[in-house]
């Protein structure tokens, strides 16, 4: 769930978010003008503002400058109509999130919606650094959101880093292997930096198609490809300011390299298809868990960029190697989870430690953090054994119980099981919502398997699936399932 602000002078408009949003299990508030709209991002902190361009009194870009002077990293969603869009680009430049053209559809919205969300909360929430084995700010709680935890000299040596590189506005490369925490390391730097009232946005590199990855970052002209029916602005130009966090940045593709290297060299971008340099004021961080040296021997990676990119490196060690900070990431791991799913921290035995500390934990600290979630959401009472931890971890790496390898056949079974319902029932169709009939059939499936799981709380069950517990209730009642609450 989250605080949101539609600022927007058509009633109509404005209801229609509320209605959509308030079913999502969101907060929300309206104003009718942009003073009101400033006023209540005073009043209310919400953490995302959608609006209008064009409104009466003050326009949309006074109210955007306005809120950015409250607070940069609240991110803004501005609406317009298809003739303003260069009113839109220019607000994506004063640092808007993103703009959405009149008139858009809903899941448009609600996807941009989710991003802007995400990226605000990563700009806000506090990365502590747990140093004592007990909280981050010596009061005895373990910290209550993110946190780099360990007491091992090796992890003494990344705070200490983190410190010396934080203040400084030189490159910082981050690498270790997938799992480590690279991006808590990212954003703790940017937090303890000059930039960290500034925006913080994140691109991966390798999630995003190489086809996309350059309009992405140095945005785009209009007429730059099929489709560019207007210009847009890259999430460099748009972070202006701030902190930009490219991960898995040995995933780059050479070409958008050298556009990376000129930025960092010359402090300038051109837009996919443009001609005329533009100024852009970014710090970069990177991380990779690319061996870089074999990229730049294979001829994968520029070895220019390579020496630019290492002169602040900060290297996270993989969880087999400070063992003794298994533990207290446990208790960590458990005490967020606890709070986040609204449960009594259960505790955890010394032989589950033991057992944790003995495993090779080849996804490090996202993995231990999967499988402790994962044994609090199986758990039926009492401090978590090692039993719990057991099938939690071979549930995690797909392991049967009881099996010596991974339960290939059975998620096979399932996929056939699956293909052959699609088949008989695109083969019966009229054609008349069949993807919708077949979505809510397998969204039904979903929903009970993870009541079922949870023992019918339908707090934890959207703590499973990731979602709010209103969008849950909601799904509930449009599938009819019945919830029968398992007594332990």
């Amino acid at each position: 769930m989250a605080k949101i602000l539609i600022v927007d002078d058509e009633l109509q408009l404005r209801q229609s978010f509320q209605r959509l949003l308030a079913g999502e299990g969101h907060d929300v508030r309206a104003a009718s003008t942009g003073e009101q709209g400033i006023k209540l991002v005073r009043e209310e902190l919400p953490e995302l503002v959608i609006m209008d361009v064009r409104m009466p009194g003050m326009d949309g870009l006074t109210a955007l400058r306005a809120i950015r002077e409250i607070d940069a990293r609240l991110p803004v969603v501005i609406m317009t109509a298809f003739s303003t869009t260069e009113t839109a680009i220019e607000a994506t430049k004063l640092g808007a999130f993103d703009y959405i053209l009149k008139p858009f559809e809903i899941p448009d919205i609600l996807a941009l919606i989710e991003q802007a969300v995400e990226a605000g909360r990563r700009m806000r929430a506090r990365v502590d650094m747990v140093a004592d084995g007990e909280d981050g700010d010596g009061t005895g709680q373990q910290p209550l959101g993110e946190a780099l935890v360990g007491t091992s000299r090796a992890m003494h040596q990344v705070y200490k880093a983190i410190g010396r590189a934080a203040p400084t506005d030189a490159l910082v490369l981050v690498r270790g292997e997938s799992g480590t925490g690279k991006e808590l390391v990212a954003r703790a730097v940017y937090q303890h930096s000059l930039r960290g009232k500034k925006p913080f946005l994140v691109i991966n590199c390798e999630a995003i198609p190489d086809t996309l990855l350059e309009s992405e970052l140095f945005g785009y002209e209009k007429g730059a490809f099929t489709g560019a029916t207007n210009r847009r602005v890259g999430k460099i130009e748009q972070a202006g300011g701030g902190t930009v966090f490219l991960d898995e940045i040995g995933d780059m593709p050479l070409g958008i390299q050298a556009k990376l290297l000129r930025l960092l060299q010359e402090k300038q971008i051109e837009r996919l298809g443009g001609r005329q340099p533009i100024p852009v004021d970014v710090r970069i961080i990177a991380a990779t868990n690319t061996d870089l040296e074999a990229a730049v021997a294979d001829g994968r990676f520029r070895e220019d960029l390579y020496y630019r990119l290492k002169v602040v490196t900060l290297w996270l060690p993989p969880l087999r190697e400070r063992s003794e900070d298994i533990p207290p990431l446990a208790r960590y791991f458990l005490a967020r989870f606890s709070r986040e799913m609204d449960m009594q921290n259960p505790g955890i035995t010394p032989e589950a430690l033991a057992y944790l500390e003995a495993q090779p934990w080849p996804g490090n600290v996202r993995e231990l953090g999967n499988t402790v979630h994962k044994a609090l959401v199986f758990s039926r009472g009492g401090p978590l054994g090692e039993a719990d931890l057991k099938q939690a971890l071979e549930a995690s790496r797909g392991v049967r119980p009881g099996s010596e390898g991974p339960a290939c056949d059975l998620s096979l079974a399932a996929d056939q099981t699956m293909q052959e319902l699609i088949r008989r029932t695109l083969s019966e169709s009229d054609g008349d919502n069949v993807f919708d009939a077949l979505m809510d059939h397998v969204g039904r499936l979903v929903v009970r398997e993870a009541l079922h799981l949870t023992g019918g709380n339908r707090t934890r069950a959207a703590r499973l699936l990731g979602l709010s517990r209103p969008t849950l209730l909601a799904k509930i009642e449009k599938y009819g399932l019945r919830i029968e609450t398992q007594v332990s």
